[in-house]
């Protein structure tokens, strides 16, 4: 083992490091030892709630649809959880800059109390407004500010290991997506929806907490300028089409979240089996995350988006658009679907920190998910829109909205196919 090595395990895990100055160098991050992981696992626990809520709203806008909503068309319920996620991703553009000059203390606290009240106010929501306000707006801001800094801290602590660490993190929101139905499934039909949306309340409270005991920065504290909205990357045209790129991949990703649920059970599925189908499409997601972030490390990060959104736009086309009423084809697609999109979370954040400076990457990884945002939160509503067109005899027809969703990939990994070749110069076997 090389000098330099030991020496950055040692200076990991003996007493708590002091800031670095900002350094891009791979031999400036520890890459391992005792706060890197521990950085690590309080990402896990914070990401856990916010995205797994995220994933959770197949099932919560199927039960709004046919309970607290049912006088409402899909596309208005989807709007909720559009608002969400919209709000999700475009936080980061005023938090990524507030983390890269404060670090992600400040941040996990006020996210902590944000979501947590979310979720309670979810729970005692009756009306279209108060879903509306107190979980798309008040739940996706604050799942926001607990997101962006867990998901940014991970870059200050790794370099090589970048993506697989990264990949770990997120698979909390799969964890999150398979253990939430289950628990809304297991309380909801005899205790009602609030005590079964309460108990994730309280789960949301536990983990987002011990996320922020658990996080540290290794950067010293930036000063930046008062101008939070940096559109200057925007000019860059590989950060363009890597932004587009993800953007798309997204749209694909939330749409089986959304709607798989509602089209288990219009094709004979019962409401416990379509819940189930959710769990399982998460499940397999978590390897999904984690075997393509451990390739995007040896092969390449655009390599791995560009072969993972062509097969989940392959499998959706394909086996989803044609499974109809079998329903071992349904839950095979949830199988399939689940591994091969799981890389979108992970291995996003790690692409954009591949065409930044480590000190920017809270600001730029904001930047990016304003355009993603505002893609993801027309997305859910034209695909309800789409639904709402092709419904024949009053009968649900989903054969536009999976086409919309297949389409949606097969653009992404086009756009990541031009990121590449722009970033390599077109070199066909090198590693990017």
């Amino acid at each position: 083992m090389s000098t330099n090595t030991t020496a950055r395990e040692h200076d990991a895990v003996s007493e708590p490091m002091e800031y670095a100055s900002a350094d891009d160098s791979p031999a400036s991050f520890p890459d391992g030892g005792l706060y890197a992981w521990l950085v690590v696992l309080g990402s896990w626990c914070a990401i856990l709630p916010s995205f797994g809520l995220m994933n959770t709203t197949g099932v919560f806008a199927d039960w709004l649809a046919s309970n607290q909503l049912s006088e409402y068309s899909h596309s208005s319920v989807s709007w909720i959880f559009s608002v969400y996620i919209f709000f999700l991703f475009v936080g980061g553009v005023q938090i990524g800059p507030i983390f890269d000059q404060y670090g992600p203390k400040h941040l996990l606290v006020f996210g902590t109390i944000g979501l947590t009240a979310a979720v309670m106010v979810l729970s005692v929501s009756k009306e279209y407004y108060q879903f509306m306000l107190g979980f798309g707006v008040l739940g996706g801001i604050s799942a926001s500010v607990v997101f962006t800094p867990s998901v940014s801290i991970v870059n200050h602590w790794f370099y090589t290991a970048r993506a697989l660490a990264t990949g770990i993190v997120v698979t909390a929101g799969s964890i999150g997506g398979i253990i939430f139905p289950q628990i809304f499934n297991a309380i909801a039909p005899s205790a009602g929806f609030g005590w079964a949306i309460r108990a994730l309340g309280f789960i949301t409270l536990a983990l987002c907490s011990t996320g922020a005991l658990l996080q540290r920065s290794r950067l010293e504290p930036r000063k930046t300028s008062r101008r939070t909205i940096d559109f200057r990357p925007l000019c860059e045209p590989l950060f363009i089409l890597t932004t587009l790129g993800i953007m798309f991949a997204d749209i694909g990703a939330t749409i089986p979240l959304t709607y798989l649920t509602s089209y288990a059970r219009a094709n004979g599925m019962t409401i416990s089996q379509s819940y189930t189908l959710m769990s399982i499409l998460n499940g397999t997601s978590i390897l999904g995350r984690l075997i393509p972030g451990y390739a995007a490390d040896r092969y390449g990060r655009f390599n791995a988006m560009v072969v993972t959104t062509a097969v989940s736009g392959v499998l959706t086309l394909s086996l989803w658009l044609k499974a109809g009423s079998n329903r071992a084809a349904i839950i095979s697609y949830a199988a399939l679907f689940g591994f091969w999109s799981g890389s979108a979370i992970s291995l996003s954040p790690v692409c954009v920190a591949q065409i930044s400076k480590t000190e920017d990457f809270g600001k730029r990884y904001g930047t990016a998910y304003i355009i993603v945002a505002l893609g993801v939160l027309v997305s859910l509503p034209i695909a309800g829109e789409i639904l709402k067109a092709q419904i024949k005899d009053g009968v649900e027809h989903y054969g536009g909205l999976i086409v919309f969703c297949g389409l949606a990939y097969i653009a992404s990994a086009g756009l990541f196919i031009c990121a590449r070749g722009l970033g390599t110069q077109w070199a066909v076997q090198k590693k990017y």
